[in-house]
């Protein structure tokens, strides 16, 4: 997948940029908006301001394929600080309790981590952007509203610890993980912190993959921005079925095909000269669509 000489002007397709920290994920979409000259953009899982890293961003068309980027899994460096709880679970809020890691050794921390891989029932964070009765669960939590978030199953395909280093009575480490979407890395430096009977909280963050997104093609200057092409961003995205022209005229009316996809989850769909037509997936013994671009 390349990005070079890809036009920065409006058509739809992908961006993938390396958000800066201090920065909201919307501040980003609207520094897009203004280089790419459309309002249709919007962006693939949100990163807190804190947090650096891959965000993907879609333009014009491309905004449709989002909501299934989203589900896809995704890769994040992290820094945690075990030795003090805050009210944010990051180093955003307010410490609230602080006890010694002197007893909490590497082997100790690795031993705990085990119990934090493959599907776990996680508590988000209450200063997430889950909504609870039609509002964000931050804007409750930064008003004094208690904030009670139900568990939810996530899977975290892979966790591993390096870089131990004691600041007085804290233990820092970094946490290398991979993880499906939906997961609070906020929460696992929580969790693995309340594990150890220490509390601990996450300082810092970098997501290094969307899927098939990474670092390597995100750009970090938000003012020369780069659009992969809707039909090479699908390619990359999504397990790819290229049509007969028979079949790629019933998926423009968006009709079912009798048609094996050879996988789940959605397929990209492409017409003989190679356009993207659309998403199907497997519904049976047919194909069904889930999104038609054309």
């Amino acid at each position: 997948m390349s990005f070079d000489n890809l036009a920065h002007t409006a058509g739809s397709g992908i961006v993938v940029v390396d958000k800066p920290g201090g920065m909201t994920s919307h501040d980003v979409v609207a520094r897009v908006r203004r280089v790419v000259g459309t309002r249709k953009v919007g962006h693939a899982g949100t990163l807190d301001p804190m947090a650096t890293g891959v965000l993907v961003i879609g333009v014009d068309r491309a905004t449709r394929m989002l909501g299934h980027l989203t589900l896809t899994e995704k890769s994040y460096d992290a820094s945690v600080r075990l030795g003090a709880s805050t009210t944010t679970d990051d180093a955003m809020g307010e410490t609230v309790a602080s006890t010694s890691t002197a007893a909490i050794t590497e082997e100790v921390v690795r031993t705990a981590l085990r119990d934090f891989e493959g599907v776990v029932m996680q508590v988000p964070s209450s200063y997430s952007a889950i909504k609870v009765d039609g509002k964000r669960a931050y804007a409750l939590a930064r008003s004094g509203q208690e904030v009670e978030l139900a568990a939810r199953p996530v899977t975290v395909h892979e966790i591993e610890a390096g870089d131990f280093r004691r600041d007085g009575d804290f233990l820092d480490l970094r946490l290398r993980i991979r993880c499906s979407s939906g997961t609070y890395i906020r929460a696992i430096a929580r969790d693995l912190g309340a594990a150890l009977g220490v509390g601990g909280h996450l300082t810092s963050l970098r997501r290094t993959g969307v899927g098939p997104f990474t670092l390597a093609q995100a750009s970090a200057d938000l003012d020369h921005v780069q659009v992969l092409p809707i039909a090479e961003a699908a390619r990359a995205a999504f397990p790819a079925v290229d049509l007969s022209e028979e079949h790629a005229t019933d998926v423009r009316f968006g009709r079912k095909l009798a048609l094996g996809l050879g996988g789940e989850g959605p397929h990209a769909l492409f017409a003989p000269d190679g356009e993207f037509l659309a998403l199907y997936e497997q519904d049976g013994e047919l194909a069904r669509a889930v999104a038609v671009f054309v």
